[in-house]
């Protein structure tokens, strides 16, 4: 049997971290298994769905390098893969459905509805529909719809019945039919609800496994009776956890950004972000922690996939994402930094000149191991870039009160001017030569130097700083230090 799984987000916005993973996981069942991922689109929710955001979604999975086998706009035998361009295939699953006596045409109104909603709450029951419509007579019918009464289609759900789901993460979950009622499958307007639309894609598109989210549970047992009535094969369901925020609740904005999207902009790289989500409730068998898309694709298993809610970590994420910075090539971060450094007007994209290009570079060299993201780039620029160091503080400004500190300064001056290039190795040989030549440990000369430089006791090499600042910068900022803060 070849696996077939399928991702079907609905295009009402960006694709979120869950709906990634859920890609992922799909991803690599299939590709563990020689199948085939399709992805398609539930996009019948007319009001919130877009075309945009349906792209949005595609860019994001193709930045995380996880591509589909079938699909939108890939194609495949099994199109198209939009629902809102499945109607007519829906209508024909419909008609079956009603003349097999499974689903039948249900009159009520929203009021009508409400108030059985109220009396069953009242009684401490579940809300449910109770069936008033189960069996009207043509008569019936024919006079509610003089009235104008726009009919929805409701399945009759089989009284007294366990629905078994075996889930290859959950075990045997067990639901009683008696507790779900007749629920709507195709809404007033023709348009097929989730819970019909998606059994009609899977059947009709081979779909051996549905690996989703476990808020899909209480779905199941409605799709599992749909699958039944229509007499095609059930596939195997793997509910995999929710994903919780540090404190235990239920990722949302106000935890931060839960977009993919949200973290391209920010600078992560794509290899992060999918070794992160890949280890968000499945355990690896080793203690490995970094994984390649190949390396997760031979690894993953469903039995090892965890029914504990996984915790987004962003400090793993920081940590996972600075693994992947540091083996990057400083070409492709420079790339990846462009976009922060224009938002502070630095080396505009469309006036960098084959030296700024190497200096850019060279400046990622220099902070590589310091950030756990691109945008963080934003935080050392101030280091290598301006004729201005920072405003020093408290104990910056103590040790710039030291009595050596003005000889310390002019010597550095007098013999940067007298170097021939101005290197890391020029800097190293300059200040040791210093050290010697003033009798001074070195603090009491590498200290005054750095805070005067940029107004910091902290913070990246020396030996880095000085050449990328270059040396007008560099002497403007000592003569700045020197006017403001000595004497």
């Amino acid at each position: 049997m070849e696996i077939r799984v399928r991702f079907a987000p609905s295009p009402t916005g960006p694709l979120h971290i869950g709906g990634a993973r859920s890609a992922l996981f799909n991803y690599l069942w299939a590709r563990k298994n020689k199948g085939t991922f399709i992805v398609r689109s539930e996009d019948t929710d007319l009001e919130r769905s877009s075309r945009e955001s349906e792209h949005n979604i595609l860019q994001a999975l193709r930045w995380l390098d996880i591509q589909w086998n079938e699909g939108i706009e890939v194609g495949g035998e099994h199109g198209p893969y939009r629902q809102t361009d499945r109607l007519e295939l829906y209508k024909d699953y419909q008609e079956r459905l009603l003349a097999d006596g499974h689903a039948y045409y249900c009159y009520c109104s929203e009021e009508e509805l409400e108030q059985e909603r109220q009396s069953l709450i009242a009684k401490g029951e579940t809300p449910r529909y109770l069936g008033k419509c189960r069996n009207l007579s043509t008569e019936q019918r024919e006079a509610f719809e003089l009235e104008g009464r726009k009919p929805v289609i409701r399945f009759r759900v089989p009284e007294g019945q366990a629905i078994h789901i075996s889930d290859k993460v959950r075990g045997d979950v067990v639901f009683d039919s008696n507790g779900i009622g007749d629920y709507v499958i195709v809404k007033s307007d023709g348009i097929p609800t989730y819970n019909f639309a998606v059994v009609v894609d899977d059947i009709t598109m081979s779909i051996t496994h549905v690996i989703r989210g476990e808020e899909h549970l209480s779905n199941t047992p409605r799709q599992v009776l749909i699958y039944q009535a229509l007499g095609s094969p059930v596939p195997e369901f793997a509910h995999i956890s929710l994903i919780l925020n540090t404190e235990g609740g239920k990722m949302s904005k106000r935890d931060g950004d839960t977009a993919v999207i949200d973290y391209q902009q920010k600078g992560y790289l794509p290899e992060a972000i999918v070794n992160f989500i890949a280890l968000l409730g499945w355990a690896p068998t080793g203690e490995e922690e970094f994984y390649t898309l190949d390396e997760l694709a031979k690894e993953f298993s469903l039995d090892r996939v965890s029914k504990s809610p996984a915790v987004f970590d962003r400090h793993k994420l920081d940590y996972i994402n600075s693994h992947y910075i540091k083996a990057a090539s400083p070409e492709r971060l420079a790339e990846l930094a462009m976009p922060h450094l224009e938002e502070l007007g630095i080396l505009p994209s469309d006036q960098r000149s084959v030296e700024q290009q190497q200096w850019l570079v060279s400046f990622i060299k220099a902070i590589a191991e310091k950030i756990s993201y691109l945008a963080e780039v934003k935080d050392y620029i101030h280091y290598f870039h301006g004729d201005t160091p920072l405003e020093p503080q408290s104990d910056a400004l103590e040790v710039l009160k030291g009595e050596q500190v003005p000889s310390v300064l002019a010597m550095f001056k007098e013999k940067l001017q007298g170097a021939e290039i101005l290197s890391a190795e020029t800097v190293k040989v300059i200040l040791k030569q210093m050290t010697k030549e003033l009798k001074l440990g070195g603090k009491f000369v590498y200290m005054p130097v750095r805070i005067a430089l940029t107004g910091q006791m902290h913070g990246p090499e020396l030996y880095d700083i000085i050449p990328l600042l270059g040396l007008k910068n560099v002497l403007g900022r000592i003569g700045y230090t020197e006017e403001h803060y000595l004497g």
